[in-house]
């Protein structure tokens, strides 16, 4: 059990003991957060139907754990999350509960896309070449796969030579070489009021500080980067930018903005870290921000938010005076992409596989926006072909308690403040493509029910 509050039916023999368990594990699972403060004795006791010495019992326990802190006169706070977790804003599943998961962003699973899986390893199996079994050299890697990955990246909007290609596992790892390779500690790197989640733990590990910057409707303001730099003193150091959907504001920045922002960032003298996390899911985009300064910028996308989740390959775009530098970090975090799913992701790019799976989700995905426009209304904002919506909520809502709510009424929800960094107002991520149709239709509609009026 990870859920918060606890009732009756979690309680089981010896009470302090299981009771102490769960509070553990909300606490693991996020649902209980450093600085929340658990009920009193007696109120915990009548609620569960336990003595106040058991609660008691259990209190010291996690006191005794260091997860909770006993202050005389207050109450008990919880004192710490879980050790090294990366926090992350979608519903952790729970144990034979299964609700609608509108949290988090993947691509709708298609039907044929376990046919594309069953079809590729059928056919890689009988003519699987050695380098995919037996290779320890990511050279041998790469000069087999980098006409596939440059393939890929073409389809992106971007036409580069192979030797500034690095082939990963998934979008993340390039996101952490690229960051590792420019970003020292105490540098401060400039991003949006929100953003992605999984920059926010790798900034901590390289002991660096985010900044957010001001933007508007269409994005990052040019000027206020620019202001920024110049207020760090030489701390700001890179920025790091979500223009093509994949941002928790579900937009797609124009091409004016992105060489606006591109001259800004080399007038600031800043590295571009450029997340493409959803690659060409939306048809005739501007081309990336890091084509106008490819000199300062690093690009990388992925495979498994427009094909498959199971599809866990990355593409790192360096600049050419980065790019031993990047390699040597990709050697040492991970030392090579896979050669096995390299190899199914070049079968799907050669026979046609990934272009319709790509069309596939395009379709798939403007069907299901407009149904999140028709029932969210104007309160939300996305694309036609995006993999989630922004949903603003009123000023002074609770977002918690929201989702609370929602998750009572069986639907799952990412909290905007999971991806905050200076954006302070309550929002929801609401992610289209993990439910059926059905499904979908039924979690918005109960959203929309549960939103609070204007």
């Amino acid at each position: 059990m990870s859920h918060w509050p606890l009732n009756r039916s979690d309680i089981t023999r010896p009470a302090y003991r299981s009771l102490a368990q769960g509070i553990a594990a909300a606490i693991d699972a996020g649902n209980l957060r450093p600085g929340d403060q658990l009920p009193p004795h007696r109120d915990l006791a009548w609620r569960l139907g336990i003595s106040v010495q058991t609660v008691s019992r259990a209190y010291e326990e996690l006191i005794r754990a260091d997860l909770v802190s006993g202050q005389v006169g207050r109450g008990s706070f919880v004192k710490s999350g879980p050790r090294e977790t990366v926090e992350v804003p979608w519903y952790r599943a729970v144990a034979g509960r299964q609700p609608i998961d509108l949290s988090m962003m993947t691509p709708v699973s298609l039907p044929m896309i376990a046919e594309a899986w069953r079809e590729t390893l059928s056919r890689v199996a009988a003519r699987l070449p050695d380098p995919a079994m037996l290779s320890f050299r990511p050279r041998q890697t790469m000069t087999r796969y980098a006409g596939m990955a440059a393939s890929w990246l073409a389809r992106c909007g971007l036409v580069v030579p192979a030797n500034r290609i690095v082939i990963t596992n998934g979008t993340t790892t390039a996101m952490y070489v690229a960051m590792s390779t420019v970003i020292r500690p105490g540098d401060i790197i400039a991003t949006e009021s929100s953003t992605c989640h999984t920059l926010k733990p790798a900034a901590q590990y390289l002991h660096a500080q985010l900044r957010g910057i001001a933007g508007d409707e269409r994005g990052m303001l040019p000027g206020a980067l620019i202001e920024a730099a110049r207020a760090a003193a030489g701390r700001m150091t890179s920025v790091f930018l979500l223009p093509s959907g994949g941002g928790p504001f579900a937009r797609i920045i124009d091409r004016e903005r992105r060489e606006a922002l591109a001259a800004a960032a080399v007038e600031a003298g800043l590295t571009i870290l450029e997340n493409d996390a959803t690659g060409p899911v939306s048809p005739r985009r501007p081309p990336p921000i890091s084509s106008f300064a490819p000199e300062h910028g690093f690009y990388f996308t992925g495979l498994s938010k427009c094909l498959s989740p199971g599809m866990r390959l990355g593409f790192l775009v360096m600049p050419d005076r980065l790019v031993q530098q990047a390699m040597n970090r990709h050697l040492s975090v991970a030392w090579m992409a896979t050669p096995l799913i390299a190899e199914i992701a070049m079968d799907w790019v050669e026979t046609g596989i990934a272009d319709r799976l790509l069309i596939a989700q395009r379709t798939e995905l403007a069907h299901r926006n407009r149904v999140a426009s028709r029932l969210l209304g104007g309160k939300s904002q996305g694309f036609p072909h995006g993999l989630h919506r922004w949903l603003r909520l009123p000023d002074g809502t609770n977002e918690r308690a929201l989702l609370a709510d929602a998750l009572r009424h069986d639907v799952a929800l990412a909290p905007g403040a999971g991806f905050a960094i200076t954006d302070t107002r309550p929002a929801l991520r609401v992610s289209l493509g993990g439910a059926s149709h059905a499904d979908l239709e039924q979690g918005l509609t109960t959203l929309a029910q549960l939103l609070p009026q204007e």
